[in-house]
C-alpha cells in the first residue's frame, strides 16, 4: 500500500509523532532491559518481542550480570513500508542507533562482555501493528478494571487497580524487532 493510501485510510495518521513515538519506545524497551523492568513496557510490545528481550535479560542474568545500553542515540528512523493484512495496519521502520552495548558483573561491575569505551552503530527493522478496528481511547485513556485515567506512556498498569492495558485493542505495537 502507499503511503497516500494509508493517509487516506487513516486521516489522523500522523507520521512525525509516530516515528518519534518508536523511537521513545525503543528507547524504553533497550532501558527496560537494562533495568530489569519489562513490565514497564509490555503494553507497547508484542508477546514475541517481550519474550526475546526477557532472554536478553535472562542471558545477562545467567552470568550474573546487567546488560548495558550506554548514552543511547538514534540517529535516524524512517518509514518504509504501509501494509493492510486482513484484520490488522503495519508499518516497517528502519531505525539506526548508536549506543555502547555490554555486561557489567552485579559482584564487581566489571565488564564481562562488550564495551564501554565507545558507541556502536546498531541497525534495527521495526514492524509495529495495529487493529483496523481498535477500540475508542478517548482524550483521556481509562482503565479497562476500575476506568481511572491510564498515563500509558509510564506504565501498562493501573495505578489504582493494577488492572493491564493492553495497547493492541487501542493503538500500535512493536510487533516484530529485527537487528541487521
Amino acid at each position: 500500500m502507499s503511503k497516500e493510501e494509508f493517509l487516506k485510510n487513516n486521516p489522523d495518521f500522523n507520521e512525525t509523532m509516530f516515528i518519534a513515538k518508536i523511537n521513545n519506545i525503543f528507547v524504553k524497551l533497550l532501558t527496560s532491559i537494562m533495568t530489569d523492568k519489562l513490565e514497564e513496557v509490555k503494553h507497547f510490545l508484542s508477546t514475541e518481542v517481550y519474550t526475546y528481550a526477557q532472554s536478553v535479560i535472562n542471558e545477562a542474568k545467567s552470568l550474573n550480570g546487567t546488560h548495558m545500553f550506554d548514552e543511547i542515540n538514534i540517529k535516524d528512523s524512517m518509514i518504509t513500508d504501509y501494509i493492510v493484512n486482513k484484520d490488522v495496519y503495519q508499518i516497517n521502520v528502519y531505525l539506526q542507533s548508536k549506543y555502547m552495548d555490554y555486561i557489567i558483573d552485579l559482584s564487581n561491575s566489571k565488564i564481562i562482555r562488550g564495551n564501554n569505551n565507545h558507541r556502536i552503530d546498531v541497525n534495527y527493522n521495526l514492524t509495529f501493528t495495529k487493529k483496523i478496528k481498535t477500540l475508542n481511547q478517548e482524550v483521556v485513556r481509562r482503565c479497562p478494571g476500575c476506568g481511572a485515567p491510564l498515563s500509558v506512556n509510564t506504565s501498562g498498569l493501573c495505578e489504582y487497580c493494577g488492572s493491564t492495558y493492553n495497547q493492541e485493542d487501542y493503538d500500535w505495537i512493536l510487533k516484530k524487532i529485527t537487528r541487521i
